[in-house]
């Protein structure tokens, strides 16, 4: 049996979600109320000691990390296969992973944050918010949520994402062009998997025509991903309505500004080259 500690919009559950989908396994949820601080809950620290979702529970055993869920699953259900056989299309494959964990998904947290998640924690009440702060163990990620609460579009943390995703957005023209018509060649992998969720929310937030619109080989990506029966059943299908109306919402708020980060953040570049 196979469960799945999750809550419905997180971006890193969302890719377990689709490999699951894409492998036809059957599985059951336990929802984690992010927003309720669940996630610190001492029952929830002994699965996850470091309190955030998805946790895989498969019969008894424990798996952490959303990016090693997906591979772990690959490796007990193998069809259809989703890490490639060749040894070098698994390399790329892990890079792409591998810039998901640490570049991408602080700048989809950020941006998220600057956008949407800010105006709820400012109806919060000052202790409520001190309290967040609190739970947040690592001082470095306590820092960040603080300056994106504060200063919003304008923070450091909020222009270092639009840098990551420009980025990541340039590359993935590049492989696309070069060997598409997925990331890594004529198979759909996890490094797609990897990427759907981060890049839907950058959609959702009405914010990816700010890297993709002049990118034709990733918005051919973006519009194969989104007849994906897999990835509609594990965010369209699964994410209230009033969700998505919030997320365009605030996110349309924002975009003239992000748009206009992201050109001094391409001024920068152009100097230092």
């Amino acid at each position: 049996m196979l469960k799945v500690y999750s809550y419905y919009n997180s971006i890193c559950t969302q890719k377990v979600f689709i490999t699951l989908a894409e492998k036809a396994v059957r599985y059951t949820t336990q929802n984690v109320d992010l927003f309720r601080n669940e996630q610190f809950s001492p029952e929830y620290l002994k699965i996850n000691p470091k309190g955030v979702v998805p946790a895989l529970d498969h019969d008894g055993r424990i798996v952490i990390e959303s990016s090693l869920i997906c591979e772990y699953l690959d490796d007990c259900f193998p069809a259809p296969l989703l890490v490639p056989a060749d040894p070098w299309a698994r390399a790329r494959m892990r890079l792409w992973s591998k810039n998901v964990d640490e570049v991408i998904f602080e700048a989809t947290r950020e941006l998220s944050f600057s956008a949407m998640f800010r105006e709820r924690m400012k109806n919060m009440s000052d202790e409520q918010r001190e309290g967040r702060y609190r739970n947040v163990g690592d001082p470095i990620k306590r820092a960040r949520l603080i300056s994106t609460y504060e200063e919003g579009v304008e923070s450091p943390y909020v222009f270092q994402g639009i840098g990551a995703f420009e980025m990541s957005f340039a590359k993935m023209e590049k492989d696309l062009s070069e060997g598409g018509p997925w990331l890594v060649g004529s198979s759909m992998t996890l490094a797609d998997i990897n990427m759907m969720p981060f890049v839907a929310r950058m959609a959702y937030l009405d914010l990816l025509e700010v890297w993709i619109a002049n990118r034709p080989a990733v918005r051919d990506w973006w519009a194969r991903v989104q007849q994906r029966p897999s990835f509609v059943a594990s965010i369209p299908d699964k994410v209230p309505a009033k969700d998505f109306e919030e997320m365009k919402l605030h996110g349309g708020r924002i975009r003239e500004r992000v748009a206009a980060r992201r050109e001094e953040y391409l001024q920068t570049m152009r100097r230092k080259a």
